[in-house]
């Protein structure tokens, strides 16, 4: 493009040089017109002077004038030569004669000599920008005050919605000048109408308008909403294959003639089938675009509602496969499912795989998909492979709680764990307890998973302190335990647990016949068993159903001599909901000791009543039997302080606890009353329970609820604190 203008710009200068009596010819004036119309004239009876200005030029004297041309289309323009330049136009006339104008044409003002006098410099100028409205201090800024009316929404029910999402409230009535409060009513119409569209009234139609309140500096901005007719389904069509059972899609769309045309509504009913059918066998179903098509021209205002569905194939679940940085193996990986190969696929079972390898914490991410594999499975069914994307998260952690009992003393605890040490779920646990009744430290070996999906082997090694009023120990414990355990993705209707123990203590014990305290060393070796069945609705904030657990451990101590005995308790807890905001909950638990006298027990293994897991209102371990008043040494005064009695323990225990649990949002109110004791005899008895009674508060995260509980003993004894203070995490039961 650039090549053909250069050649119309030399054709140009060309046609200038060759014919000289052109510029002659434009240059001579002509005179006026006279007589009759020239264009009629033949061409011999020209003036032959003028014959000079259609000379033709030949071909060959034109291209010897045009000056070489480079083949570069982008080189620049080549100079125009001197002797070629074009001549210059005619110059007009300074005055125009007088025939050719009606009126006397006005001298040439004067130049003015401000127009050719030097510019002002720069720098001499105010360059400050002009102050705007947007410019003045928040405090000065100029405002108006409107107030909002709408009318119309209310008898749809779309008030609160139109409020949630309203331009002119989110103004909180106040705007920096009408313009902008026409444009916020503008807004709200829109949104009006879209709310209105969404219940199913396709007419609807909204105005707004601002006004002034009479006698107030205020505006009034009005959206008046007029739904116009309601539009429901005259039919529901579904387009998609056979499925089994038949009409599997249809029925799993909530829909029906006469619905109104709601987009809550239909777009629940299509997530429903998004939901249902994986749940059925089909995982790559796929809802496509609905479309509805509205009638307004009969009687009633209506709409036809067509859904394509590709359910793809009925698929039946086939192998784990797994790629990318591999925490586990496909042995490992196959310990998770609950499902068997051949079973008709369910997007729950894996969505259930998934969260029980999320739950081993050591993924940084992780997906589980389906893939068609092609291979026939059973029941005419296609076989799924789940693909396992693994990606390696961190596997060390370090977590604490703290908590506070009356009696206990303040309890610190630390943990520090790698998960992932010995593979696969192989941990080493490192645990400090700091208190100020307790202390310690132990070392635990956990294989999650162990062979079975929820089965963990534990072995601990421990050395604790504890100093209490009812007994001060120095204890060393070897234990190996395997338990089949409950989680919050899995709570099992039964769960159980066995080991064994070897434990040795160093504890001061009372002598009775000595009415003294001394310390002796025990030894012991113990095998317990547990077993629990629950069919509560919630394993860490249970509201409905029950809970039945057993404790049996068979045991022998050893301190000179050889005493077998046997320890059990019986749990049982019971949640009722009154209303979706209040649980009654009650527990009652029995223990006994048989064959075995207690001064042959090492005192940290009998039973105590009292505390925050216990009877609230009195101290850690205060129920029971206590030493003699004979044990105490007056003071000064000669007087006895009972609170200095320290309690030995018993064989067997009662307790009994009933609260109501009332919760709003996050916080809960808990009013309680619990009765228990300890026994010196193997059975409990009935007739010497102490109450306490008291209040407490819930604050409810998603590990479960923060308790602060404050109780006060209803028939305490002479001794006991009339407050007592609880504080952890969870329930009590």
């Amino acid at each position: 493009m650039r090549l053909v203008d250069r050649r119309l710009y030399w054709l140009a200068v060309a046609l200038t040089a060759a014919s000289p009596a052109h510029s002659q010819i434009n240059q001579q004036p002509r005179a006026p017109a006279q007589g009759p119309d020239t264009r009629d004239v033949e061409p011999e009876a020209r003036d032959p002077a003028d014959a000079q200005g259609d000379e033709i030029v030949p071909e060959s004297e034109l291209n010897s004038a045009l000056p070489p041309l480079s083949d570069d289309i982008n080189a620049p323009l080549e100079p125009m030569p001197a002797d070629t330049a074009p001549a210059p136009l005619p110059q007009a006339p300074a005055t125009a004669p007088a025939s050719q104008v009606g009126d006397v044409i006005p001298p040439v003002a004067p130049e003015d000599p401000a127009l050719s006098a030097p510019l002002e410099p720069l720098s001499n100028f105010n360059t400050a920008p002009l102050a705007t409205a947007a410019d003045l201090p928040a405090e000065d800024a100029v405002e108006i005050e409107y107030e909002t009316v709408v009318t119309g929404l209310d008898k749809l029910g779309l008030d609160d919605d139109w409020r949630a999402l309203s331009a002119l409230r989110e103004g909180d009535g106040e705007a920096g000048n009408e313009i902008q409060v026409a444009e916020r009513a503008r807004e709200d119409e829109a949104l009006a109408v879209r709310l209105m569209r969404s219940l199913g009234y396709h007419d609807a139609t909204a105005s707004s308008t601002v006004e002034p309140i009479p006698g107030q500096q205020k505006l009034r901005a009005t959206v008046n909403a007029t739904p116009g007719r309601l539009y429901t389904l005259s039919s529901v069509n579904v387009q998609a294959g056979p499925t089994t059972p038949p009409n599997l899609v249809r029925e799993q769309l909530p829909l029906k003639v006469g619905d109104p045309i709601e987009a809550a509504r239909i777009q629940g009913a299509e997530a429903n089938v998004r939901l249902v059918l994986p749940q059925r066998g089909y995982p790559f179903v796929e809802v496509g675009e609905r479309d509805i098509l509205l009638n307004d021209t009969g009687p009633e205002a209506t709409g036809d509602y067509t859904l394509p569905v590709e359910t793809g194939p009925r698929s039946s679940f086939g192998v784990l496969r797994t790629e990318g940085d591999p925490v586990f193996d496909l042995d490992h990986l196959n310990i998770f499912p609950r499902f068997e190969a051949g079973e008709l696929y369910d997007v729950r079972r894996t969505d259930d795989l998934r969260d029980a390898l999320v739950a081993t914490g050591l993924f940084s991410s992780l997906a589980v998909e389906p893939v068609r594999t092609g291979r026939p499975g059973p029941d005419g069914t296609e076989q799924v492979d789940l693909l396992v994307r693994q990606a390696r998260g961190p596997a060390r952690s370090l977590n604490g709680e703290i908590g506070y009992e009356t009696g206990r003393g303040l309890r610190a605890q630390a943990q520090w764990q790698h998960r992932n040490l010995f593979p696969p779920e192989g941990a080493l646990i490192a645990e400090v307890i700091a208190g100020t009744q307790e202390q310690g430290v132990s070392g635990i070996f956990r294989r999650s998973n162990a062979g079975r999906r929820d089965r963990t082997f534990t072995i601990i090694a421990s050395a604790n302190r504890n100093n209490y009023d009812a007994f001060e120990a120095f204890t060393g414990t070897l234990a190996v335990r395997w338990s089949y355990d409950s989680t919050p993705i899995w709570q099992k209707p039964f769960t159980y647990a066995y080991g064994a123990e070897l434990v040795g203590t160093n504890e001061n014990v009372f002598d009775f016949a000595r009415n003294e305290r001394d310390r002796r060393t025990f030894g012991i070796a113990a095998i317990p068993l547990q077993a629990q069945f629950d069919q509560s609705d919630d394993l860490l904030n249970p509201t409905r159903g029950y809970r039945l657990k057993l404790n049996l451990s068979p045991e022998t101590s050893v301190q000179g001599s050889v005493r077998p005995y046997i320890r059990g308790m019986v749990e049982g807890t019971y949640y009722q909901p009154i209303n979706d905001r209040l649980v009654v909950a009650g527990r009652a638990r029995v223990g006994s000791i048989a064959g075995v006298d207690r001064d042959d027990l090492a005192p940290s293994r009998r039973y105590y009543g009292g505390g925050g897991g216990s009877v609230r209102g009195y101290g850690f371990q205060r129920l029971g039997p206590f030493e003699p008043v004979s044990s105490l040494e007056p003071d000064e005064e000669g007087n006895i302080d009972l609170a200095d009695l320290r309690p030995i323990g018993g064989r067997s225990l009662n307790e009994f606890a009933l609260e109501a649990r009332y919760r709003f949002g996050d916080f809960g109110i808990v009013p309680f009353i619990d009765a228990g004791n300890s026994y010196e005899s193997t059975l409990p008895r009935f007739s010497d329970l102490r109450f306490g009674a008291g209040i407490g508060a819930r604050y409810y995260t998603n590990f479960g609820p923060m308790r602060i509980d404050v109780a006060t003993p209803l028939n305490p004894r002479e001794g006991d604190g009339r407050i007592a203070l609880y504080i952890s995490i969870g329930q009590a039961f």
